[in-house]
């Protein structure tokens, strides 16, 4: 994909990918991978913003000895994730209009 991802579409995905399950911090860049090209660099600074923002909680499992870091969506991100969504309908209906040349001015 040569089109750069906004941070806010970032954000929803990670959202969007907690509604299904918690994941741990790389399973969660793993995912992403599939979609977008994304790093781990890249990904952990958008865990630590939504934490920061409650829209994400986190709790510690042992696995093989060492302890993972699990990421689980809040009340406040679900709510967050639908403006998001609302958003993107929004982006995305005014990008279609331009690229198909239906914009009226």
């Amino acid at each position: 994909m040569a089109i750069q991802v906004s941070t806010e579409i970032l954000e929803g995905s990670v959202l969007a990918l907690l509604t299904k399950e918690d994941y741990y911090g790389y399973a969660i860049t793993r995912e992403a991978k599939k979609v977008f090209p994304i790093s781990e660099s890249t990904m952990y600074p958008i865990l630590r913003r939504l934490k920061k923002e409650d829209w994400l909680s986190t709790y510690d499992e042992a696995y093989e000895g060492r302890n993972r870091r699990y990421y689980k969506i809040t009340d406040l991100g679900k709510k967050h994730l639908e403006q998001i969504k609302l958003n993107w309908q929004d982006l995305k209906a005014a990008t279609d209009a331009i690229l198909e040349g239906n914009n009226e001015n």
